[in-house]
């Protein structure tokens, strides 16, 4: 008999504790059944009243159903809880406003300018070439008439990782590696980190440089006029003036180093240009004879051309940046600009 009051009181709590609306209701019935005037606990006290033999087959299904319920009553009041988190994030939420937009990232300056450099090229007639960071010395170097004793060797600033191998200075080599491979005509640019022991405002000990060579029969100095000349209109403007000044490179002769008219003045002077209204940006010249006969080829069939500029001097010029290591900094405010 009590065994069966105690299973109809359990059914009838559960359903009403599944209907309750909120936590007063919840707190309404663990009184009604739980308290200490409560249904199952009237039921339990009876319980002195059975045969001993009952008591407790009738103990244990009590116990069992209070704890049936008090984990009832917990998982309500949860639910109740969550409800209520749930509708108080929902208070104020405008589904007709725009969505927020995901941050996207940004292409580096210095990948956008090596792409808008190599695209310039390439509309020109070159192909682009790449080559490994670790040189020899005799890439680095010697195969550019640059010896051992030579003195220019000083103005490099070299990252020597042993006597004959060396972190690549400029990306010159591959113009060596590429003569080796292939006879004339060769139009080949190659872009790439290079390294120098160097650091301030305007140098980094890593940097990135376009070198360029063009060879074929009957190329003059008027060929790469020319061609630097449609460089520098494409890459800044065409009202960009350009001149040339005789300069001294081991591997080129005669040398010169280009110079454009200040993009920041417009030639007028500033402090930029060190009020000279001029800015060097290149360094340029006809291939050295000897430099053909380290590859093979006949300095008196074939002539030909080789310049090299600075990748992060052209960024800075075209985008008005004047520290160097705002480049390498990471700083997505500056980065987020481009």
């Amino acid at each position: 008999m009590i065994l069966a009051e105690l299973k109809k009181l359990e059914q009838e709590a559960i359903a009403q504790i599944a209907q309750a609306a909120d936590d007063a209701a919840l707190e309404r019935l663990r009184v009604q059944y739980l308290g200490r005037k409560g249904a199952l606990t009237g039921i339990l006290r009876s319980l002195r009243e059975l045969p001993p033999e009952m008591r407790p087959q009738a103990g244990q299904e009590g116990n069992r159903v209070k704890q049936t319920l008090e984990q009832a009553l917990s998982q309500a009041q949860e639910s109740l809880q969550a409800a209520a988190r749930d509708r108080q994030r929902r208070v104020g939420l405008d589904v007709t406003l725009p969505g927020r937009r995901p941050p996207l990232g940004r292409m580096h300056p210095i990948t956008r300018i090596t792409r808008e450099i190599c695209d310039i090229f390439i509309r020109l007639g070159f192909e682009v070439v790449e080559g490994p960071e670790v040189e020899t010395d005799y890439y680095n170097f010697e195969a550019l008439n640059i010896p051992k004793d030579h003195p220019a060797r000083d103005m490099q600033d070299t990252f020597y990782i042993s006597e004959n191998v060396v972190l690549r200075t400029h990306t010159s080599p591959m113009q060596i590696r590429v003569m080796e491979q292939q006879p004339p005509p060769v139009r080949v640019i190659a872009p790439g980190k290079t390294y120098r022991r160097d650091s301030d405002l305007t140098h980094t000990p890593m940097f990135h440089q376009v070198e360029a060579l063009l060879v074929d029969k009957h190329v003059t100095f008027a060929d790469l006029k020319g061609v630097l000349t449609v460089f520098v209109h494409e890459i800044f403007d065409p009202s960009v003036g350009l001149r040339f000044r005789p300069s001294y490179f081991p591997f080129t002769e005669p040398s010169a180093e280009v110079d454009i008219a200040c993009v920041i003045c417009g030639g007028v002077g500033c402090r930029v240009c060190k009020e000279t209204g001029w800015l060097e940006v290149i360094g340029a010249g006809m291939v050295h004879p000897e430099v053909f006969r380290f590859v093979g080829y006949d300095p008196e069939v074939y002539s030909g051309f080789a310049f090299g500029l600075g990748i992060e001097r052209i960024a800075m010029l075209k985008y008005g940046i004047d520290d160097l290591r705002l480049f390498f900094e990471n700083d997505l405010r500056f980065l987020r600009q481009f």
